[in-house]
């Protein structure tokens, strides 16, 4: 009786309440067909009521049986899960780690042992096996699926910090899956040989032939090192397809085909560089090879020599670039600028010209030389200046330009600038390339944009978009020597530079050349000889540049800060909670130059705008460029900055000191 209540009771529970009702129910009309044969009391009755008990019998029979056999079932299905659960917990191929509240392991389970090799005892850490999984435990954000690597194996993590419980599973084999696909992706590159027109335009037809094979050999026994395929389509131009994968092996040793090619010409006194662009990142041709070859384009703005590698979507990676650009302009250059620009200035209602955020003499010049170029040209320019952010040397040759009144009225505020721009508007930007270091970047707001872009700093991966004109010149000492030689080829029938403008233009070539004792070549004295020639007043000039006496202090007070970086680096800093003006930290940069056994100079200051600031200057030995362009800024080889928002002094300063020592040590 005991063991039909049990199973009675467990069929109950187990079935649903529909099927409950369904078998009360028949039960009741079973016993009301056996009623009312019984009350009818014939034969027929009888019969009737026989047959109801006779089913009443076998349906209580299989209803029981049926309650058996599901109970095994059940049991036995519960007894297989119970033991799984258990033998999973030991044997399980998924690695599972029990740990306390100070991360040491209290127990493994078998596999995790026969996976990892590690066989945890007393004492023993999570630390001790892996300090990538050590982290990723106090990382509750990231505490969930994630890959790490433990010797030469990698393992999908999973950790529940509740329960304290490290679950890792073997994803080796699909991680080198995953690695051969990344590795195997197209890429597209181009190569070119910087100033190979150059050279080759004085050698013999035998010593271009020689040159052509060395280059040529050099670079097929490079890309079959590389497994890439090389094809030249031109005198100074090749194609590659490659792999990813090589890419990246190419990228830890920063491309040293560069350093090659450059060392056999420089010693056969053909001294040939090479530039090159890679793109990689999607599965359209078309489109890599249009990236690559804005890559080449971006590669050779910024004086070539060098490598960038961009996967599209993703920030540009530079490699090379360590050497001073070489001198590439020349006077058709030079004349065919300065052609285009005319084009474009009759194609223009006017002109709105503006340098960087801080103004110096470079800007001052150059932009009213573009001036004076729209004047000769018949079209109306506007100068942008912004009186707040002008250093003293500025301030006082504008106090000059303001006695004469046909330039002052065509200086304006960035508010200005905005409300006199037309669709029809020519925006020039001088010795910048960066629209968000403009004057006004809000200028640029809109679209169909007419910009030409004239700069001698290395261009940027910042740059505007679909530019109707580039001349950047990284050999150039300043954009005012650049823009002077296109002064002379502008319509000889239009009304000359005026003294003050050639003023100002020698005026910039004089502060970037340091008084022309770095970066000049003979293009720079030439331009200096012709503003001369057309009135350019020295005298004025050593007047403007006098250094007033709190300026001096100031920057005196930077410099009593140096601390030696590598031997050779010195690096100065300014308080906290003390503003630096631009200039005078540029300034304090050049005059550490001057000092005994300084290769380069950094100097680091809160500036007004609240960002922090480092102002960094060499001597040529040092690439300070790419070492302002690991901090978020760039500028040329000798000379360059950046501005670093949301930070302390103390923390760039850091910052600094551990991209000069990762960069020494790499050397």
């Amino acid at each position: 009786m005991k063991k039909i209540k049990a199973n009675l009771k467990f069929f109950l529970s187990r079935v649903d309440h529909s099927t409950q009702l369904t078998a009360v129910s028949l039960i009741v009309m079973l016993l009301s067909i056996l009623i009312v044969g019984l009350v009818h009391g014939s034969v027929a009755g009888y019969i009737q009521a026989i047959l109801v008990i006779i089913s009443l019998v076998l349906f209580v029979y299989l209803f029981l049986l049926l309650g058996e056999k599901a109970g095994k079932y059940t049991n036995n299905l519960q007894y297989r899960i119970d033991r799984g659960t258990d033998n999973s917990f030991v044997e399980y191929p998924l690695g599972i780690l029990l740990y306390d509240a100070d991360k040491q392991i209290q127990w493994v389970n078998p596999y995790f042992v026969e996976e990892t090799g590690f066989n945890p005892s007393n004492g023993m850490s999570i630390g001790d096996i892996s300090s990538e999984l050590s982290s990723l435990i106090d990382d509750e954000e990231h505490a969930g699926n994630k890959t790490i690597q433990i010797d030469d194996k990698y393992y999908l993590v999973q950790v529940q910090t509740e329960l304290k419980v490290i679950y890792l599973m073997d994803i080796t084999r699909y991680s080198k899956i995953e690695k051969r696909y990344e590795d195997n992706r197209s890429v597209i590159g181009q190569v070119y040989l910087d100033n190979y027109a150059e050279i080759t335009q004085s050698m013999s037809d035998r010593d271009i032939s020689n040159l052509d094979n060395y280059i040529t050999n050099e670079l097929s026994n490079w890309a079959s090192e590389q497994q890439m395929f090389l094809k030249r389509i031109d005198d100074d131009h090749f194609f590659i397809t490659a792999y990813t994968g090589r890419i990246f092996d190419m990228e830890k040793n920063g491309f040293k085909i560069l350093d090659v090619i450059r060392e056999y010409t420089s010693q056969q006194n053909v001294p040939l560089t090479l530039s090159m662009g890679f793109s990689y990142g999607v599965d359209d041709l078309h489109k890599l090879n249009d990236e690559a070859q804005k890559n080449l384009n971006l590669a050779l703005g910024r004086g070539g020599d060098q490598v960038v590698v961009k996967e599209i979507g993703e920030k540009a990676r530079f490699y090379g670039g360590n050497t001073d650009p070489m001198e590439k302009r020349t006077r058709v250059r030079a004349r065919m600028i300065s052609e285009a620009l005319q084009e474009l200035l009759k194609d223009s209602d006017q002109v709105i010209v503006m340098g960087h955020s801080h103004p110096d003499m470079d800007v001052l010049g150059s932009s009213l030389g573009i001036r004076r170029i729209s004047m000769m040209n018949n079209t109306p320019c506007k100068i942008v200046i912004n009186p707040n952010t002008l250093h003293s040397d500025v301030s006082r040759l504008l106090g000059m330009i303001d006695e004469d009144p046909d330039i002052k009225k065509d200086i304006i505020s960035p508010a200005e600038s905005i409300e006199i721009k037309t669709p029809k508007t020519l925006i020039v930007m001088v010795d910048h390339s960066k629209q968000s270091i403009s004057i006004n970047p809000d200028l640029f707001n809109g679209d169909n944009n007419k910009v030409v872009v004239i700069d001698h700093h290395r261009r940027g991966e910042e740059f505007p978009e679909n530019p109707m004109l580039i001349y950047i010149e990284p050999y150039a000492s300043s954009t005012s020597e650049l823009i002077t030689e296109m002064l002379e080829y502008q319509p000889k029938n239009k009304k000359a530079i005026e003294k003050i403008e050639a003023t100002a233009l020698l005026a910039g070539i004089t502060v970037d050349t340091k008084s022309f004792s770095l970066r000049t070549g003979t293009r720079t004295f030439d331009a200096a000889s012709y503003l001369r020639s057309v009135g350019a007043d020295e005298t004025v000039i050593q007047n403007v540049l006098k250094e007033n006496i709190d300026s001096f202090i100031q920057k005196s007070h930077l410099i009593e800060t140096i601390t030696m970086v590598n031997g050779n680096m010195a690096v100065c800093f300014g308080e906290e909670d003390k503003t630096y003006d631009p200039v005078i930290v540029a300034q304090a940069a050049d005059t550490l130059l001057s000092l005994d056994n300084v290769e380069a100079s950094f100097v680091i200051s809160k500036r007004p705008d609240g960002r922090v600031g480092i102002s960094a200057r060499s001597l040529g030995n040092v690439n300070v460029q790419v070492i302002m362009e690991k901090l978020g800024g760039g500028g040329h080889l000798s000379d360059a900055a950046t501005q670093i928002p949301d930070s302390t002094v103390e923390e760039v300063k850091n910052q600094l000191v551990d991209v000069l020592t990762a960069s020494n040590k790499k050397n």
